[in-house]
């Protein structure tokens, strides 16, 4: 497993009460989805595993060799003493002969992590750790989780196992119970600087060009997870469209035009919800650039597109109008005389 990017001080202060007397036996990693809390939480586990069991890697940071004999273990998800709750496969049986490491990325999951899932906990917990004095339980996320798979896992929490560390992911901490977050130490993960989104959008997407890698990462705003989900529907192309009818304000329609008609075929349809996410942040862009009377402009445009994009999908109005609708709200920030009416 590859190190996650960024985020190195709240590695730092993970790795150093894991180093010190008396580490806390539950952490909340929080912060937006999709900017690698998971990736992350799957290191930290992987790390303190291998330097409790031995020999300890070299370094002082998360990096593990591959042929790390813990690490494998971790890796191939047959630790005895490494637990990942997560939302299992709806039909078990479709995976039942396959390494859960290779499981593929589109597998249909349960709406949630069940209480069942927590209770078979005991079971583990009634045994001493495998391979050290160390057991990691990581939960990705806290937030799927059951209401009753929540006070069951807060139980464990309350009474934690003799060293068991819990590491619980989560998008929304000011939802889960207060009981939960109260058990727990914060680890505050923000949003990745561009450089870092360089290097972890180059990292999956190896072949991508310097056009569409700058749209991923400026559509991206920080997780790499939301701008890996929009690889491959050339942002790039849909972006050089939002900048060529802000320019001129495309007097005759023609941009729109061909706009529309591109993104409302049905295999079109997730680039159409690229674009209503992508117009409003475009003109949300523009709109820091300008002062006065054309930043009133903007703004107003700007709430008037991301009025109608948030509706467009809840209404399923018609994607061809919809987007000739957007397009005309990027061609109101031109003035007046040098545009067609948006």
């Amino acid at each position: 497993m590859i190190a996650p990017v960024g985020h190195d001080g709240v590695i730092a202060s993970f790795l150093s009460a894991m180093r010190g007397p008396r580490m806390h036996h539950a952490w909340l990693l929080a912060g937006p989805e999709g900017v690698g809390k998971a990736m992350a939480a799957t290191a930290l586990a992987k790390r303190l595993l291998c330097e409790a069991a031995g020999p300890v890697p070299p370094g002082e940071g998360l990096s593990v060799p591959g042929n790390h004999p813990i690490a494998k273990l971790v890796d191939a998800h047959t630790h005895p003493d490494f637990i990942l709750l997560d939302r299992l496969p709806k039909d078990m049986k479709s995976v039942r002969e396959i390494e859960r490491r290779n499981w593929p990325a589109d597998l249909e999951r349960a709406r949630n992590i069940t209480i069942e899932q927590v209770r078979a906990l005991g079971t583990t917990f009634a045994l001493t750790p495998s391979y050290s004095r160390s057991r990691v339980v990581l939960v990705d996320s806290i937030d799927d989780m059951e209401r009753g798979a929540a006070n069951a896992l807060l139980k464990s929490l309350e009474e934690p196992p003799q060293g068991t560390i819990f590491l619980l992911v989560s998008h929304a901490p000011g939802r889960l119970l207060p009981t939960i977050r109260s058990r727990c130490r914060m680890l505050r993960f923000g949003a990745l600087d561009n450089d870092s989104m360089r290097t972890v959008l180059r990292r999956s997407l190896p072949d991508i060009g310097e056009s569409e890698l700058s749209a991923l990462v400026d559509a991206g705003e920080g997780s790499p997870g939301q701008a890996l989900g929009l690889a491959g529907l050339d942002l790039a192309g849909l972006d050089a469209a939002l900048r060529t009818i802000a320019r001129n304000g495309d007097p005759d329609n023609a941009v729109r035009a061909e706009l529309a008609q591109s993104l409302s075929a049905k295999a079109a349809q997730r680039r159409y919800e690229a674009f209503l996410s992508r117009a409003p942040t475009f003109i949300a862009q523009e709109a820091r650039n300008r002062q006065g009377n054309a930043l009133a402009l903007a703004l107003e445009a700007w709430s008037a597109a991301r009025s109608l994009a948030e509706s467009a999908v809840r209404q399923s109005l018609d994607p061809q109008m919809t987007v000739f609708s957007l397009a005309g709200h990027v061609a109101a920030l031109v003035p007046e005389a040098n545009r067609a009416k948006a």
